[in-house]
């Protein structure tokens, strides 16, 4: 029987016993076993196993997005998008958003300095709130569950969250402020 489950590349298919299977695009056979080699959820096309191909969208309002930071202003922080609603998108094909100071957090707005949630290089989780302009989506990092994701300090060391507005190098001990997003399953 085949599992409903979303398999990684290198991961065992669980195949019920039966007639012997075809392999189609996306699994493979390795000494015998038959292993995913794309990410997905294994699929019946007649006697052929298939994992299909996720494509990729564009961003679309209400979209879980990560990207990089890379630009700051007193006014916003400018984020390279490279991952939609867990999908990566192509190298190249990556989309520009604006988290706008409004859209930070959703206390304290009028206290929220862009400079002190984010730095260049950080990796944001973010919720597209609009199409924006043209040349960007505005996205908003205004819940819990939103914010840095994964930042490195001056230091070099991967940073630790130890608050919702702080992060710590495991280096140094030296404590920096960013608008931490609270890690998922906590």
């Amino acid at each position: 029987m085949l599992s409903d489950c979303c398999l990684i590349p290198g991961q065992p298919v669980p195949i019920s016993r039966g007639p012997a299977l075809q392999l189609g695009s996306g699994v493979y056979n390795r000494n015998g076993e038959t292993r995913a080699s794309l990410l997905g959820v294994p699929v019946h096309q007649g006697p052929t196993l298939t994992i299909p191909r996720i494509k990729p969208h564009p961003p679309a309002p209400n979209s879980v997005v990560l990207g990089s930071i890379t630009r700051l202003s007193p006014q916003q922080a400018v984020v390279s998008i490279t991952v939609v609603e867990g999908v990566p998108l192509p190298p190249g094909e990556d989309f520009t958003g604006v988290i706008r100071v409004q859209d930070i957090r959703v206390t304290e707005k009028d206290k929220v300095r862009v400079g002190e949630c984010f730095r260049g290089g950080d990796v944001i989780k973010g919720l597209v709130i609009s199409l924006g302009d043209a040349r960007s989506y505005y996205i908003t990092t205004a819940r819990n569950d939103l914010g840095v994701i994964f930042a490195t300090s001056e230091a070099g060391g991967t940073m630790e969250p130890v608050s919702w507005q702080e992060m710590r190098c495991p280096k140094t001990g030296k404590v920096e402020k960013r608008k931490c997003a609270k890690p998922e399953g906590l």
